[in-house]
């Protein structure tokens, strides 16, 4: 599988290492009320989706970047490559 890497081109998977899901990026607010069951969930409840996905991906092998990789589970076609840097900015933008 090939990674469209945002800064570097075009490389191969192997150069990553998987990491999960990238709603991890979505870390709870400790001050929460409820942030015991929030951390709960954040930890240890996982989607396993058939179809898009958005995944975090480590460029271990390479310039040690994170990306955010929205990937088909089921065809393993890669429809977007972002750097989790950017995904995080516009995230905390929102707020």
């Amino acid at each position: 599988m090939i990674i469209n890497h945002p800064l570097l081109g075009p490389r191969d998977s192997q150069e990553f290492s998987y990491l999960g899901d990238a709603s991890l990026l979505d870390r709870p607010d400790w001050h929460d009320v409820s942030a015991l069951q929030k951390f709960h969930d954040y930890l240890y409840l996982r989607d396993n989706p058939a179809g898009e996905h958005r995944e975090l991906w480590y460029h271990e092998a390479g310039d040690r970047s994170w990306l955010v990789v929205t990937r088909n589970t089921l065809t393993h076609e890669i429809s977007k490559v972002e750097l989790a840097q950017d995904v995080a900015d516009r995230k905390d933008h929102k707020k």
